[in-house]
C-alpha cells in the first residue's frame, strides 16, 4: 500500500528553517512551543510542550532561558530534540550534543540537520530515489544521518498506518 498523494506532496514540500531564519529576537517558552509545533505540525508525536521545554532546560539539554527569553540556538536545539526524541534518549541526544559542538559550529551544523532532514524524508517516502550525498561525510555526519534515518522511517511508519486506519 502506498501513501496517498497528498502525503507525499506534503512531504515533498516540507521545509525546516534555516539557522539564520529562526528567529533571534527572544521568544517566550509559549511563542518557542508554538513556532517549533508549527514545524512539526505534519507530523504526530514530534511536538513540544512547555513543560517539555522547561524540562530539557532542567536537564542542561538546552541552556537556561535569559529574561525568560529564548535565543536562535536553544530554538535549534530544540527543533533537533522535537524529532530526535522519538527515537533517542535524553542521554544520548545530549551525546550528540556535545559531538556537535566539538565538530561544528551550530550554524553550521544546524544547516547540516536541515538540509539532511529533508534529504533523508524524501528518500525514505519514495520521493527521490537516493539519498544525496555531502561532499564529505565524517563520522558526526554519518551519525546525524542515521539519527534522521531512524526518525524518518518512524515518521513513514507512523503515516502507513495512519492511511491504513482510515
Amino acid at each position: 500500500m502506498r501513501l496517498n498523494q497528498e502525503i507525499l506532496d506534503n512531504i515533498g514540500a516540507y521545509r525546516l528553517p534555516r539557522f539564520a531564519e529562526i528567529p533571534n529576537v527572544g521568544l517566550y517558552l509559549n511563542q518557542v512551543a508554538k513556532y517549533i509545533n508549527e514545524y512539526m505540525e505534519p507530523f504526530q508525536d514530534m511536538k513540544l510542550t512547555e513543560s517539555m521545554i522547561s524540562n530539557y532546560v532542567k536537564k542542561h539539554l538546552i541552556s537556561s532561558p535569559v529574561k525568560k527569553q529564548y535565543d536562535r540556538e536553544q530554538i535549534a536545539s530544540l527543533i533537533f530534540i522535537a524529532l530526535a526524541k522519538s527515537v533517542l534518549s535524553m542521554d544520548n541526544i545530549q551525546m550528540l550534543f556535545d559531538m556537535q559542538k566539538e565538530s561544528y559550529e551550530k550554524p553550521l551544523a544546524f544547516d547540516y540537520f536541515a538540509d539532511e532532514f529533508e534529504n533523508v524524508l524524501q528518500y525514505v517516502f519514495g520521493i527521490r530515489g537516493e539519498l544525496e550525498q555531502p561532499e564529505e561525510m565524517d563520522e558526526t555526519k554519518v551519525l546525524c544521518r542515521d539519527v534522521l534515518l531512524a526518525v524518518a522511517q518512524k515518521l513513514y511508519l507512523d503515516q502507513f498506518f495512519a492511511s491504513v486506519k482510515k
